[in-house]
């Protein structure tokens, strides 16, 4: 990963808090977003309590790359895989079959998933630290805009997290886009 040295302490430092069972803001390309191990139901409640969001909507797994997301992947095609690397590190994010061991406080009960390997060098050496795929959702209350600067991170939401990783969003970066793998279809531009 290709992150400032002075960072890599911190971002260790926040792995080590995921693996733990915290709750995390980090920046990602458009907007804050808010982390956790997927595998724990406490820390994935409190991220739902945060945002005011129902669990049956289902949240996103981001990865440091495609292999880190892929264990959990139903198995795909040569043209589904080369599809995702395609867009990769980047903003699209795709609803995929999942193989079925993902819990439903993360798929809402579905059986797809949202994944995504982020654009931005922060949040994937983030997944590289928590040894793990986490769940990603912007960092702001269901309904209301996404936050996009630290220190509205830290005014809004400081409190309600166990650690912040210092940065910013990129520059002239949207929300991710959500698409359907199967069909192609655009479900979020």
């Amino acid at each position: 990963m290709n992150v400032l040295p002075r960072l890599q302490f911190k971002i260790e430092q926040i792995g080590r808090i995921i693996q733990a069972g915290g709750v995390v803001a980090y920046p990602t390309e458009g907007v804050w977003g808010l982390g956790c191990d997927p595998w724990n139901p406490d820390a994935v409640g409190r991220i739902l309590d945060i945002k005011g969001r129902a669990v049956d909507k289902g949240l996103i797994l981001i990865g440091s790359d495609f292999d880190q997301l892929a264990p959990w992947l139903a198995p795909l095609s040569a043209d589904q895989i080369d599809q995702l690397e395609q867009s990769w590190p980047g903003p699209h994010t795709w609803v995929v079959p999942h193989n079925g061991e993902l819990p439903e406080w993360v798929t809402g009960g579905r059986d797809t998933i949202a994944v995504r390997v982020p654009g931005h060098p922060l949040a994937r050496a983030l997944c590289s630290a928590a040894g793990t795929p986490i769940v990603s959702t912007s960092a702001n209350r269901s309904g209301r805009p996404g936050i996009t600067d630290l220190l509205q991170i830290r005014l809004k939401l400081g409190l309600e997290v166990d650690a912040i990783l210092p940065g910013h969003t990129l520059p002239g970066a949207q929300p991710s886009q959500i698409r359907d793998l199967a069909t192609g279809q655009l479900l979020r531009a």
